[in-house]
């Protein structure tokens, strides 16, 4: 595909300091959003970091917290704050991208329900056509009226709304693989 674009959304030091623990999953996401990257890098597709932002506490500017995960080392080609749910209509994001002629963008990031779910919703009713790679995203589970959604079950639900409407769902390695 040309004219592609790899969303770093909120991959951000302030999740762990609103109460977010690591989870189990948390080593293979790393894993696989570092080879998203890596990936995305070698094939000249450009990475763009989109970080979340709050008037206060560990998403405010002031915190010092809004900086990329400790693991994560590439350098983003542009930056971006929002601060609203999606990466794309408060953060001057999608006119950039439609300067640079992008039709494609690949999701990744925190927390794949929330921000990575409506960043790829919003970009798809903007006319792009989107690459959701689940295994790159995270999240935590979520308690509501007595009930738990573990990762898995936000995941499946994720992918359950969003393919064949909103989405391609791939794997890294069949994203990669269309990359070629």
């Amino acid at each position: 595909m040309t004219h592609t674009v790899l969303l770093v959304v909120d991959a951000q030091q302030s999740f762990y300091h609103r109460g977010y623990q690591e989870t189990a999953e948390t080593p293979a996401f790393e894993q696989c959003l570092t080879a998203l990257i890596d990936g995305c890098r070698q094939r000249d597709i450009p990475v763009v970091d989109v970080f979340h932002l709050e008037e206060d506490g560990p998403f405010s500017l002031a915190s010092g917290l809004v900086e990329r995960l400790p693991f994560l080392h590439h350098q983003a080609v542009k930056t971006v704050h929002k601060r609203v749910h999606n990466a794309l209509t408060d953060s001057g994001l999608d006119a950039w991208l439609r300067e640079q002629k992008t039709t494609h963008l690949i999701i990744s990031g925190l927390r794949t329900e929330q921000c990575c779910e409506t960043t790829a919703r919003v970009a798809s009713d903007l006319g792009y056509a989107v690459t959701f790679v689940t295994e790159a995203t995270l999240t935590f589970p979520i308690t509501h009226a007595g009930i738990t959604l573990s990762i898995a079950d936000l995941r499946h639900r994720t992918e359950s709304v969003l393919i064949n409407r909103f989405a391609a769902i791939r794997t890294l390695e069949a994203c990669l693989e269309e990359l070629d």
